[in-house]
This record gives C-alpha cells, structure tokens and sequence, in this order.
C-alpha cells in the first residue's frame, strides 16, 4: 500500500513538475510586448483607412506604395520613385531597407517586369528580401500609378 501511495505521489509531482515546464516554455514563446502600441508613420491624409506604415513589437509593416500623382507612367522612374518613398516610410518607423525580410510587388503589366528589377537590384543590401511579384488587371492599382510595393521589415 505503502509503496502505490509512493508512486501515485511521484506521479503527481512528475505530472506537475511537467505542466509547469510546459507552461515555461510556452511563455517563453509568446512575444513580450503583447501591449506595444501600434506606430503609424507616413500616413495618409485618411488615416484610419492608409497609414502609411505601423509598427508592432519589432516588425514594421510598410502599406502599397505607389507613385499615384507623380507617375510618369515609366517604370524605371516610378519604380525609383516607390522604392524611395518606402524608404522613408522605413525609416521614420525606426528600420532601413536593409532590414526589410519580405516584400510584395504589384505591377499593373508583367512586361514592365525586368525594368522593375533594374532599378530593384541592390536597394535591399546584401541580404536581400524574399520577394513575390504579381501583375494585377489594368486598373487594378489604386491611383494612377503602373507599380505597388509593400513591405515587411524588423527593427
């Protein structure tokens, strides 16, 4: 008797011992700042529906930047124009280009595909991101612009 009492014991014990562990590690896995306030930077004009960028714990996520007005409808210009309002966006939250992991580029004809990578190369450092690339419908872009890019960066 004495000895199943002993067992049930130390089973409960392991068993508790464990649970706690467990619940260590699962913790320790939950980000830290789950209250950090969102940062919008670079918005625009309407706020609640674009900000032009917000920042969480320590990724940034850039919103679709386009060239809209200034278009010139020619990509390696619009491209250029993009990538350096991104930039700013960036760095106004804190973080570069080189800190970008992942962005999406939306291009409203695929023809327009490798004058969109001239300019592109090299912008991102070293490391460059990992990247998706879509042709979207004509007209499937908002504003007037021929190219979109968004992005996710670290700080």
């Amino acid at each position: 008797m004495k000895s199943t009492r002993r067992s049930v014991i130390t089973s409960l014990f392991s068993t508790i011992a464990g649970m706690a562990g467990f619940s260590l590690v699962a913790r320790s896995q939950t980000p830290q700042n789950n209250n950090a306030p969102f940062l919008s930077t670079g918005a625009s004009p309407d706020v609640t529906l674009y900000p032009g960028s917000i920042r969480y714990g320590n990724l940034v996520f850039v919103s679709g930047t386009g060239a809209d007005a200034e278009s010139v409808f020619e990509i390696k210009a619009d491209t250029d124009f993009v990538l350096k309002k991104m930039e700013k966006r960036l760095l106004a939250a804190g973080s570069s280009m080189e800190k970008v992991l992942k962005v999406t580029v939306f291009l409203s004809d695929m023809a327009d595909f490798e004058g969109m990578n001239e300019v592109y190369r090299g912008r991102f450092g070293e490391k460059v991101p990992v990247r998706s690339t879509v042709a979207v419908a004509k007209g499937g872009i908002p504003g007037r612009s021929i190219i979109e890019i968004d992005c996710i960066g670290y700080v």
